[in-house]
């Protein structure tokens, strides 16, 4: 797909169950457009076993998530990418350049009080080849789960 979209998330953070609907219409609706997303979890499944590989298949198919969702046991992978909360999300172009990071909008609690929708807007200016209205926008949520 033409835009790749990256979010770290997990399944116990109450930042990142608030958002996975948001996230499953998100994928849902830019699917056709050219939008592939992947989750990925890089918690330390040790510390927090509700975030395990196990717990994380069980959790994509009881929300039916239409993407992969990775697991990232060596932590590398988030590392990489500096994120620092679930869900932090990255927004990549054609040509994989990184054009967005940041959170998904600027209500995680209530849905219908969402007045900055900045995921969505990245997306969607990047599908029609023009530039989001916001590069970065911090991201909110509880901060990975480092191993020690």
């Amino acid at each position: 797909d033409p835009v790749i979209v990256v979010i770290f998330t997990c399944n116990h953070c109450p930042y990142a169950q608030a958002y996975e609907d948001r996230i499953v219409a998100l994928a849902n609706k830019f699917d056709q457009e050219g939008a592939q997303f992947v989750l990925i979890n890089s918690n330390d499944a040790k510390e927090y076993p509700e975030d395990s590989f196990d717990r994380m298949k069980e959790r994509h198919g009881e929300k039916q998530f239409p993407f992969p969702y990775c697991f990232d046991e060596s932590q590398e992978v988030a590392k990489s990418y500096g994120a620092l909360c679930t869900p932090h999300c990255f927004v990549f172009d054609p040509p994989r350049t990184l054009k967005y990071k940041g959170r998904i909008d600027d209500n995680w609690k209530d849905p219908s009080a969402v007045t900055e929708h900045n995921l969505h807007d990245a997306i969607a200016a990047i599908l029609r080849g023009e530039e989001p209205p916001a590069h970065e926008v911090n991201a909110i949520g509880c901060s990975i789960k480092w191993k020690n």
